[in-house]
Parts: C-alpha cells; structure tokens; sequence
C-alpha cells in the first residue's frame, strides 16, 4: 500500500534530464562568456593592427615646434 520514500540523491528519470538540461546550460554560459576560439583569434588580431596604427600614427607625426 504505501510506497517507500525516495532519497533525495535518487536518479530518476526526470532528475537527469533536469541534469542534462542544466550541464548544457552551464555549457552554453561558459562559451559565451569565453567568446569562442574565432572571437578570440579576431579580437587578438584587432589589438595587433590598433598598436601597429598607433606606432606609426606616432613616428609620422611631426614634433611640436619650440617657441
């Protein structure tokens, strides 16, 4: 007559499909947070050609003439 009490730590068929949605969750926060690998690559790529602009907006600007 009367069904013995779950654990709480028991998988049933519903806990693991809660799990699985969470790991893909978890997932999906990390990724985006990381912004991948090409955005990455893209952002490195950025700094690199900004510091090259600046290293010759530097050097091919005359110096400022003493008074």
């Amino acid at each position: 007559m009367d069904e013995p009490k779950l654990s709480p730590f028991t998988l049933t068929r519903s806990r693991i499909i809660l799990l699985m949605f969470g790991a893909l969750a978890l997932l999906i926060v990390i990724s985006t947070s990381l912004g991948g690998l090409g955005s990455y690559q893209a952002l490195k790529d950025a700094n690199n050609a900004a510091k090259d602009a600046a290293a010759t907006e530097t050097t091919a600007a005359p110096a400022p003439a003493a008074n």
